[in-house]
């Protein structure tokens, strides 16, 4: 394989990953989303895709670069990329209990696990290659902001029915 589809393809696992999961995300904005109360500083629908497309190629890269640099799945690599699987795992799942099953409550306590998943991450990769831990620094920053958003709109939502 070439130098440059094996890291082609660590950015395309989680954005096509994103991708699908903010499929539920689309069909639930205008039906549920925006009859919730949000605080002010949310950010613009818009710009959550753009976001996260950039944090799914930048934690993507930077997989690859453990990945390379750490002898791949059978090398001291191996722990890092179980934790960077589980925490992409955890990414992923957060769409469904969010805007799919609306699951507030559910959904901070999955993101707030995301979150120390992230930190164990960026903890395991320091070793193997600081350019990744450094990529993921947006990922975690985002992540926290994002944490405290789910709490707060769940906090202004807990007498919701659906």
């Amino acid at each position: 394989m070439s130098d440059f589809v094996k890291p082609a393809i660590a950015v395309l696992v989680p954005t096509v990953g994103g991708f699908i999961s903010g499929s539920i995300t689309r069909s639930n904005i205008e039906n549920w989303y925006e009859h919730l109360k949000r605080p002010s500083w949310r950010p613009p629908n818009w710009l959550f895709p753009v976001a996260w497309t950039g944090l799914y190629a930048s934690m993507g890269y930077a997989s690859y670069l453990v990945w390379r640099d750490g002898g791949g799945f059978d090398g001291e690599a191996r722990l890092p990329l179980a934790l960077y699987g589980g925490q992409l795992a955890l990414n992923w799942a957060w769409t469904p209990i969010f805007f799919g099953a609306h699951k507030l409550g559910l959904a901070t306590l999955e993101i707030g696990t995301l979150w120390g998943a992230i930190v164990a991450t960026m903890v395991t990769f320091h070793p193997v290659n600081r350019t990744a831990t450094y990529l993921l620094a947006p990922y975690l920053a985002w992540v926290t902001y994002a944490t405290a958003l789910t709490f707060r709109v769940w906090q202004d939502n807990k007498d919701r029915t659906d």
